[in-house]
């Protein structure tokens, strides 16, 4: 991809017919070491995005296992203006208190780490609320979420940013049902299956082409999230994915899937259970009363951008 430099402002939203496709292949992708399935092949030789004001939100609760990997990982990406914003549920394994360390640690010559204490374990939903204002308020010009148990590589953020910049999408979602995506080989089917089972669902009831409604690694810019509304989110579990995809749909907003290699967490257990894949069942009919009245804003049509890939693409909503 070349000309990364001039970012593209976001009232100049571009649309491209060769994205209208959803015809993606699974193009492994090497950059910084790191093989990429899916993604397809970038080139980010362009100096400009490297300083885009990027904040990634990491909300966590029992990850101190992860934790100082993660953090590691994440600033070791060429991007010299990534802030990260860690949300600790009060984590009995002492999570807040290494994540605390390493800010100390991190930020002896500029703030790169802040960390929000929440008193008890208050919810995923809240926890990424949290999280994105204060990305917000520093001035954070994309904010990425992403979970801390490496089930979304760091790298990837790389491709989003690249996305961005080149199609001038408003969200990009790290999606596992595209093509190309793909799922952990230790996902049992049972597993599996319900996690599909569970995008049909949401899908068919919100009426959004969104494939991956439940994924949890997004790129958003800035007036994305600004036009939400953060205030008016009331989803407080797994189903604050599933709002939050259904409001950028709803609103308006420009959408690519990016497809990823989904990895299952390397230490740990899963948060995600049946009970929680359950509940969503029903929370979905609440989100369609509750945003019922909420319409689509003035988002400009797209057109023309530079090619985001050498080979494969991502699968845009519009």
């Amino acid at each position: 991809m070349n000309g990364l430099e001039n970012r593209p402002e976001p009232q100049a939203k571009p649309s491209h017919p060769d994205l209208a496709s959803n015809d993606l292949q699974e193009v492994p992708l090497t950059e910084y070491g790191n093989d990429l399935p899916g993604a397809g092949t970038l080139n980010l030789d362009s100096p400009g995005w490297r300083h885009a004001a990027i904040g990634v939100v990491v909300p966590t609760y029992n990850e101190a296992a992860n934790l100082e990997e993660l953090v590691h990982a994440l600033f070791s990406l060429p991007l010299t203006n990534l802030r990260l914003v860690i949300g600790d549920d009060d984590s009995p394994d002492g999570t807040g208190r290494l994540a605390d360390s390493l800010a100390q640690r991190f930020n002896q010559v500029h703030p790169r780490m802040s960390v929000i204490h929440r008193p008890q374990k208050g919810g995923l939903g809240t926890a990424y609320v949290s999280g994105f204002q204060r990305a917000l308020s520093d001035g954070a010009e994309f904010v990425v979420q992403m979970d801390a148990d490496f089930s979304h590589r760091p790298n990837y953020i790389l491709q989003m940013l690249g996305v961005v910049y080149a199609t001038g999408m408003d969200v990009v979602i790290g999606s596992r049902y595209v093509p190309g995506g793909t799922l952990d080989e230790n996902w049992s089917w049972w597993r599996g299956l319900l996690s599909k089972w569970a995008n049909i669902y949401c899908r068919t009831i919100l009426k959004i082409r969104v494939r991956d409604m439940t994924a949890g690694f997004k790129l958003w810019q800035r007036s994305a999230l600004q036009d939400i509304g953060l205030h008016t989110i009331r989803s407080n579990g797994y189903i604050f994915q599933v709002e939050m995809a259904y409001l950028s749909e709803k609103l308006g907003f420009h959408i690519i899937e990016l497809p990823i290699h989904f990895e299952d967490r390397r230490v740990g257990q899963s948060k995600m259970n049946v009970s929680v894949k359950l509940e969503s069942v029903w929370r979905v009919w609440e989100l369609l009363l509750r945003h019922r009245k909420r319409v689509s804003g003035a988002r400009e049509p797209l057109s023309q951008p530079r090619p985001v890939m050498s080979s494969g693409r991502p699968a845009p909503h519009r």
